[in-house]
């Protein structure tokens, strides 16, 4: 049974179909941001049907960047998209898998939780999927659940049978269907096509959810008689039908969702009282976006770049810098190994600025430092994260102080100048899933430094992902060679951030602050960045 607290909550589950990648953690967020205008609290959480037990394993190339929460849980990225669009912060609670469910359901019959019952997947597995979306739902006014996949798929057949039981056990004022369809153009008939979404509204009510409305995603926009014809065949009341049309910018969807009265929609379906919608931030992003000063062009230099998404967090932290100092911000991934001695010139010297990102490995390990030396040496704006600063390290012991050898013991375990070492407590680490240093942790930044200057304060927290760090025993060599080693553990032993002291902007930390960042609140680190890049197009930078 579930307790009162948790029955106050209503929920809105957002289910995708056709076919995958129609922006359903977009839509969620979006929603999410509309009911937040309105006064209402809200959570959003996302269940995932693969059987991985979180995405912290997973090439980014496959699924995109993992994103990370201040309590340490590797998560999809559409928690980044969650986070970017609403006020709170999530947890580990917020994201779940079908290799998290079924590796509690399992462990609980192991210690003969079931007392020798037959486990199955109905009630055992929907049981703890349901018992998964209430935990994650206390709290809040509204909770919105993205499920992941697409109906259809065999995978996502447990959480679908588990949301249908949860709309029974609540009620359809307690619960709410959101599907997100396509609604593609056909160039040969120059028409829309209904027929797609028909389908995909079929095979969910056969599994006994009939949506209450319907989000339509389409490169153009529907016109009143499609709209019927959708609204007839799903059995939808029109008004409840919703289009979702292609833009340049993400952050122009809630003012487009609120423009077709969706927020209104939903606060009448779950017949609750909310204030009238403040959209004055959201407002000040679209004119932003409308109406830029200057346009700036941003490299990101790695070896995840057949697939945006890797460096999804970073792109959209860009984006938020760009937002705050009226700047138009087109971003480029470049492929480190394409990058070599012969034409790192040629490919570098067309960007405002550099950022070097994290990642795991050494592929890509010399375009990234050619990089690194090449921004360095003709001071233009550097930012380099995670990875990116412990090769930064590499690059200046290498090439400034002289130690042709250094590199990272991830690289060469064995090697005899390891500048980059691996934490103590992770030697003996075998698991590799969950066991990094995961999630936020204090920093200390050193006064009157570029990064203390950058924050307004000395002491400030950021998320972490990595196991390797920069190694103290050559703290000095750096320093006689205009290194600022100026962010800290409290504990003075960990270094969080480096910066050159005779460059206007050449920057390097090993938390995430891409992590933190929303269009609402840009992070600093991006908006000081950003205005580097400005002085470095503008001829200001020294």
């Amino acid at each position: 049974m579930l307790s009162d607290s948790q029955n106050h909550t209503k929920i809105i589950f957002v289910t995708g179909g056709v076919i995958s990648s129609l922006g359903k953690g977009i839509v969620a967020a979006s929603i999410g941001a509309l009911l937040e205008t309105r006064g209402l609290s809200v959570v959003i959480s996302k269940a995932d049907p693969y059987l991985n037990v979180d995405p912290g394993t997973m090439n980014p190339l496959q699924h995109g960047e993992v994103f990370v929460t201040d309590d340490g849980a590797e998560t999809d990225l559409d928690l980044g998209h969650y986070e970017r669009f609403i006020s709170r912060r999530l947890q580990k609670k917020n994201a779940f898998t079908t290799g998290q469910v079924y590796d509690t359901v399992l462990s609980r019959e192991r210690q003969g939780g079931y007392l020798g019952g037959t486990v199955q997947v109905v009630p055992h597995i929907t049981d703890q999927i349901k018992s998964n979306i209430c935990y994650a739902s206390q709290g809040a006014d509204i909770a919105i659940v993205e499920i992941g996949g697409t109906v259809g798929d065999i995978e996502s057949l447990p959480f679908l049978e588990a949301i249908r039981q949860l709309r029974w056990e609540r009620g359809s004022e307690r619960v709410a269907f959101c599907h997100v369809t396509l609604v593609p153009y056909v160039q040969v008939a120059m028409e829309l096509k209904t027929k797609p979404t028909q389908h995909s509204v079929r095979d969910l009510r056969q599994l006994g959810i009939q949506p209450d409305l319907l989000i339509c995603r389409s490169d153009r926009a529907l016109s009143d008689a499609l709209k019927a014809k959708i609204a007839l065949f799903c059995n939808v009341d029109i008004k409840h039908v919703f289009e979702s049309l292609d833009t340049d910018s993400i952050y122009r969807v809630p003012l487009a969702f609120h423009e077709q009265q969706l927020d209104h929609t939903l606060i009448k379906h779950f017949n609750i009282w909310a204030k009238q919608p403040d959209l004055s931030r959201w407002r000040k992003i679209e004119n932003s976006l409308n109406n830029p000063k200057g346009k700036l062009i941003i490299g990101i230099i790695g070896k995840y770049t057949d697939l945006v998404d890797s460096y999804k967090s970073i792109i959209e932290s860009l984006v938020h810098a760009g937002i705050a100092h009226l700047q138009g911000i087109h971003t480029e991934c470049i492929d480190a190994e394409s990058v070599n001695a012969a034409n790192y010139e040629k490919i570098l010297s067309k960007y405002h600025a550099i950022v070097v990102p994290g990642g795991f490995g050494d592929r890509g390990m010399e375009g990234k430092m050619l990089a690194l030396t090449y921004q360095r040496e003709n001071k233009r704006p550097l930012l380099a994260i995670c990875l990116g600063m412990q090769l930064a390290v590499i690059e200046i012991a290498r090439h400034l102080i002289g130690i042709t050898q250094a590199t990272s013991q991830e690289f060469d375990p064995s090697t005899q100048e390891p500048v980059v070492c691996l934490m103590d407590e992770q030697r003996k680490v075998v698991p590799k899933g969950g066991t990094m240093r995961l999630g936020a942790y204090p920093c200390v930044l050193k006064e009157n430094s570029l990064i203390c200057r950058i924050y307004g304060e000395q002491n400030i927290s950021e998320r972490h992902r990595h196991r390797y760090e920069f190694n103290s025993a050559y703290k000095q060599r750096f320093e006689e060679h205009n290194v600022i080693f100026s962010g800290l553990s409290p504990s003075g032993k960990l270094v969080e951030a480096m910066e050159l002291s005779d460059h206007p902007f050449y920057l390097g930390c090993q938390f995430h602050p891409e992590l933190k960042s929303r269009p609402t609140e840009p992070h600093p680190i991006f908006c000081s960045f950003i205005q580097a890049a400005m002085d470095q197009r503008d001829g200001l930078s020294t």
